[in-house]
């Protein structure tokens, strides 16, 4: 499987994230949406950046349990029930995603929403991946 970013010159120059992944042979995961759940089924943390952190480990366990790596994400949603909140945050959350996942960013969107499904939740992140 090969997987190759597409950024442009004719586009602004993306941050903490690719304007299009070319994947090539290999298989797809389709990762469901994930929040700051805990193994007990809790919304964990008070911040967005705690609930961020805690959302991509779930992501990324979903896709390591598939076989996969961060590096084989093609595409992420955010939900973020504030973009605002989001935005001012931006640089503390792309550390974090650093942190966890690298620098080999997928496409990526971020939606704000009036609410997710757990009343607590914060943030919501969903994607595919293409493994080899």
């Amino acid at each position: 499987m090969t997987a190759e970013r597409i950024n442009p010159p004719e586009l602004s120059p993306p941050a903490g994230f690719s304007h299009a992944v070319v994947a090539t042979g290999g298989r797809l995961v389709f990762l469901a949406g994930q929040t700051a759940l805990d193994t007990d089924g809790k919304v964990v943390g008070d911040t967005l950046s705690e609930q961020f952190a805690t959302a991509l480990g779930n992501l990324l366990t979903a896709l390591r349990a598939s076989g996969g790596t961060p590096a084989d994400l093609a595409r992420v949603t955010v939900y973020a029930t504030d973009v605002a909140d989001y935005r001012t945050h931006a640089a503390e959350l792309g550390r974090v995603w650093r942190r966890l996942a690298g620098r080999d960013y997928p496409a990526m969107a971020v939606v704000e929403v009036v609410r997710l499904w757990d009343d607590r939740a914060l943030v919501e992140l969903d994607g595919f991946a293409v493994l080899p």
